[in-house]
């Protein structure tokens, strides 16, 4: 069995392509990309050297949606908080986010952090990259593999995304209400519908 890698690159189109050849335990984190891809197939561009780019490959599991947002929210600490299903709020602006792709017997985990530069209207977190790279390392390692109940639990206690009015921009329609809840299967619950894909948007009350 292959022995899992760190890869360190200066520059690559985007560091999921390259985890994704990679055995399970892996991580690839890069200064510069040059195709970094988001949520929804959006683009994801800092300047080399700004941001904490980085994907990691584990097993699949039900929830790693959240439990990746949970992960990467705890490892920035700092009052980061969570807009469904796993964008990384600092201060109600954008911190980050996570891009999760699962093949087969593996999950490719995404991240992308501001650290020292964020585009107009975003936030950054101004700490050392490696220590935020070890400290996500470990708090994934975790969450991947924790009890559902306890994810849940603790995607709640993070989430900015509760109790507030969200519109959610979905394939055929726009769902806009009262974000109450998740449910078991980690789909946003809005004004009693369960919402499983879609782009949410916090409504300024």
């Amino acid at each position: 069995m292959d022995e899992p890698r760190t890869v360190r690159l200066d520059s690559v189109g985007s560091t999921q392509d390259v985890a994704r050849q990679l055995p399970i335990g892996s991580i690839v984190v890069a200064d510069h990309q040059t195709a970094g891809r988001g949520r929804l197939s959006r683009s994801w561009e800092a300047p080399p050297g700004t941001a904490l780019q980085a994907s990691f490959v584990i097993r699949p599991q039900p929830l790693l949606s959240l439990a990746a947002g949970v992960a990467a929210a705890e490892a920035c600490n700092h009052g980061v908080r969570l807009k469904w299903p796993n964008d990384l709020l600092l201060e109600d602006r954008k911190l980050g986010g996570i891009l999760i792709e699962v093949s087969g017997d593996r999950a490719i985990v995404g991240v992308g952090i501001n650290l020292t530069w964020a585009p107009p209207g975003a936030a950054q977190l101004d700490i050392p990259r490696d220590r935020l790279l070890d400290d996500l390392k470990d708090s994934l390692d975790r969450w991947a593999v924790a009890a559902p109940e306890k994810i849940l639990e603790a995607w709640r206690a993070l989430a900015d995304t509760l109790g507030r009015k969200v519109r959610v921009e979905l394939p055929d329609r726009v769902l806009e209400g009262m974000a109450q809840d998740i449910d078991g299967n980690g789909s946003l619950i809005v004004e009693g519908v369960p919402v499983s894909v879609g782009d949410v948007i916090h409504l300024r009350t």
